[in-house]
């Protein structure tokens, strides 16, 4: 019993945790596989951002665990944020699950599992199933351990900060994440230095609030926040090519942050800016603090700085009492800003926010159809500012083969996938590419270099 397999929904936050404990994990001896079938163990690490999460991983769970019935010794974890969320309320529908472990208490899941294990070798019942939702104090500081696998690792997840202290009005990640708890600087660094010597290129820091980073614990210094600080200490290191980071909030882009992207150029011309809505009456229903106006000046501010920056964000359409004024604005604004990416939500209730106790919640009917309108934007917008690239020339970080196999992928300096033939030592190494075609999610081209083309 130690083939363990880990599924994962959501967020880069929670693919890092996955990661950590497949780590701690396989040095314990289990063996980490890629096809659920063939697993004695699997754990699902969830996310409750929106119910429709929630239900597709109970659903998976309720199916998994008919295995059971075939082979008693079979064993199901939930981790995570719906393990947070629900804690023991996940047996009334899911009895059979054998361990539900919170977003504290990742690092305990090779000890729980060995428990299993040793009880089960031994022929003793097993008994209650095990929850363990608790908080605990420096948990942030035990997601460190990064999976070695066989093939070439280009780009890298690294934790440096849980939990928020926000009150957005719609978002559950206080409750399942807890309040903000940053690690320490020289232990970030350290693990971006080894990272460094195995031969990674890029490093994407990680965060709830990720701009938030060390405000309780380091001082501003010469107008520098902790967080930029971080970032000019990972610049240092030898071997780092790129650094990315989410995700922020907007009250995180203070002047040193913006000109951190004119003088760091490690330091990716990208930006994760969650917008969420574009109208001011709604932000403030949402408990946001800032206004469409700010937004604008932030993003205008990184494109006086860096005129080739690249922007994502977040947007969520249907808050209740989200008039057709409201999205007007937000669709105004979405469009001002000109994004190359989008996550767009339809609002759903989440139990236990203040917006489950608003009035005129609006129907499905209505955010599906303001969903669309956005989503029509965004295929616009991009579709454009990729046919931009066509004829230029692009520095690449090639990461592996693509999905087809039969060629390679890789991400410019903005984050664009681009597709590529190429001779697979290059993979790991900054190439030049000529964009020679593009669709609205993905560039294709050629490598510029002599002679080592495919």
């Amino acid at each position: 019993m130690n083939r363990v397999y880990i599924k994962t929904y959501g967020c880069q936050m929670n693919q890092r945790d996955s990661e950590a404990v497949a780590a701690m994990l396989r040095g314990r001896g289990y063996r980490i596989v890629e096809a659920e079938d063939d697993c004695d163990i699997m754990l699902l690490n969830t996310c409750s951002v929106r119910d429709a999460a929630e239900q597709k991983a109970l659903g998976k769970a309720g199916y998994v665990s008919k295995r059971k019935k075939k082979n008693p010794d079979f064993v199901l974890g939930i981790l995570g944020c719906m393990a947070q969320n629900r804690g023991e309320a996940i047996l009334d529908q899911l009895p059979d699950v054998d361990l539900i472990v919170g977003t504290q208490k990742f690092h305990q899941v090779p000890d729980y599992l060995d428990n299993l294990k040793a009880a089960r070798a031994a022929g003793v019942p097993v008994g209650e199933s095990i929850v363990d939702i608790e908080e605990e104090a420096d948990s942030q500081n035990t997601i460190r351990d990064h999976l070695e696998t066989d093939d070439k690792q280009v780009s890298a997840f690294v934790s440096i900060q849980q939990g928020c202290n926000m009150s957005c009005h719609f978002c559950i990640v206080p409750k399942t994440r807890g309040d903000e708890r940053s690690r320490p600087m020289e232990d970030i660094v350290a693990e971006c230095r080894s990272l460094a010597a195995r031969g990674i290129k890029e490093i994407t820091l990680l965060g709830q609030i990720v701009t938030s980073y060390g405000r309780r614990d380091y001082r501003h210094t010469n107008g520098i926040s902790p967080f930029v600080q971080l970032i000019e200490k990972v610049h240092e290191i030898d071997g780092i090519e790129r650094i990315r980071f989410t995700s922020p909030h907007p009250r995180g882009f203070k002047q040193d942050l913006v000109e951190a992207y004119g003088r760091l150029p490690k330091l990716m011309p990208y930006v994760h800016l969650p917008m969420q809505s574009g109208s001011n009456r709604i932000l403030r229903a949402m408990n946001r603090p800032y206004s469409r106006e700010r937004y604008k000046e932030i993003v205008d501010a990184l494109r006086e700085v860096t005129p080739r920056m690249c922007f994502s964000t977040d947007v969520i359409v249907g808050f209740p009492g989200e008039t057709e004024e409201d999205f007007g604005q937000t669709k105004e604004l979405f469009a001002a800003c000109n994004f190359d990416m989008a996550y767009i939500f339809k609002y759903s209730i989440r139990t236990g926010t203040v917006a489950e106790e608003l009035e005129d919640q609006l129907p499905d009917s209505i955010k599906e159809e303001r969903n669309q309108v956005l989503l029509s934007v965004l295929r616009e917008n991009s579709a454009k500012r990729n046919q931009s690239l066509v004829g230029t020339t692009q520095p690449v970080l090639l990461e592996g083969p693509d999905k087809t196999g039969l060629h390679f992928t890789g991400r410019t300096p903005g984050n664009r996938v681009v597709i590529v033939d190429a001779d697979p030592r290059l993979v790991g190494e900054i190439v030049p590419v000529a964009v020679n075609r593009a669709t609205v999610s993905t560039l294709y081209g050629d490598l510029v270099l002599e002679g080592v083309g495919a």
